[in-house]
């Protein structure tokens, strides 16, 4: 059996299938599959408690084949073939990185990515307008975020004197406009922009090491699935290495990340969840705008800002939506 095959197999059995065998269903329930990080088990909950409001219950009239790919590339390869082999009527996909490797499977299923960024130059869509072919889903990023994360991190931390930004550059192809992004709105603060492309948590490390040794630094980590993955390692080497940090997540903040400013991703899967709707009532994914962001949350937690020194200003915690303790 080939590596792909036996992934493959292994994640059907680790979640109880049979595998090779499609599940038989009732004539009138609809098979939704769904291609996730797994990182917040809670976003794919809004998801599924969105699409019961609408009418669509598990076990009632729809079936959810659900995998996990956890960041790691071949694997993600492996479960878009094993959905797109189930020949699901629509899949869900946490972004659109995601949504181009099921499109390597299939052109006609429609795919719903629920946190998108900037998917017209990823090449997943014509427009935002007018996606055109079989996807479509929910935009999480805007340009202007860059200047938030700046400003932020140089309001909390008004000592530091260089940012450091990093990524995968295979699961996020779209960094380059995030870095000018980040880099325009650093310039008037004479802050030095260093971004840093790592493949790995051991390459990982070292940047984040290689920043703490030159002080006032301090770290940007941007929408990436690869960074989403392994979220929990990267909080826990901030704080290791003492080093402020942004994060592009919201909830982030709560695995004890020291800001977090971002979309409501939980916004976002409801938001999915009506366009899967629409999908099921007989709209065409090519149809349907890609829909943009519409609520942001800045996330603080105090106990991190203490353990590295910093003080939060009353004008800061005033903005923020949610404060950690």
């Amino acid at each position: 059996m080939r590596r792909r095959e036996f992934i493959a197999a292994m994640g059907a059995a680790s979640m109880g299938w049979p595998i090779g065998v499609h599940a038989e269903l009732p004539d009138r329930t609809r098979r939704i599959g769904a291609l996730l990080t797994g990182v917040d088990t809670q976003l794919s909950d809004a998801f599924i408690g969105e699409l019961a409001n609408l009418g669509w219950v598990e076990g009632r009239n729809i079936h959810l084949e659900k995998r996990l790919h956890g960041g790691d590339s071949e694997r993600m390869r492996a479960y878009a073939a094993e959905l797109v082999n189930l020949s699901p009527d629509v899949i869900l996909a946490t972004s659109p990185v995601e949504a181009k490797v099921l499109r390597q499977e299939t052109g006609v299923i429609p795919i719903v990515f629920a946190a998108g960024v900037d998917p017209v130059s990823q090449g997943v869509a014509d427009s935002l307008a007018h996606p055109g072919g079989n996807i479509t889903g929910c935009s999480t990023f805007e340009f202007s975020l860059g200047g938030k994360w700046v400003q932020t991190l140089k309001e909390i931390a008004p000592d530091i004197r260089r940012i450091g930004m990093i990524f995968n550059p295979q699961t996020a192809p779209y960094i380059e406009s995030i870095v000018h992004s980040v880099q325009a709105a650093a310039a008037p603060l004479r802050l030095e922009i260093s971004a840093r492309p790592v493949q790995d948590a051991n390459e990982l490390e070292r940047a984040v090491a290689s920043w703490a040794q030159e002080p006032g630094s301090a770290v940007i980590f941007p929408p990436d699935i690869f960074l989403s993955a392994n979220v929990k390692a990267i909080v826990a080497l901030a704080a290791q290495y003492r080093l402020p940090a942004i994060y592009s997540v919201p909830a982030y903040a709560r695995f004890g990340g020291l800001l977090a400013y971002g979309p409501d991703f939980f916004d976002n899967y409801r938001r999915a969840a009506h366009l899967v709707d629409r999908i099921l009532r007989g709209e065409k994914a090519s149809d349907l705008p890609i829909e943009q962001p519409v609520r942001f949350v800045l996330t603080i937690n105090l106990k991190t800002a203490r353990q590295l020194g910093l003080d939060v200003s009353p004008a800061l915690l005033a903005r923020a939506d949610e404060v950690i303790e």
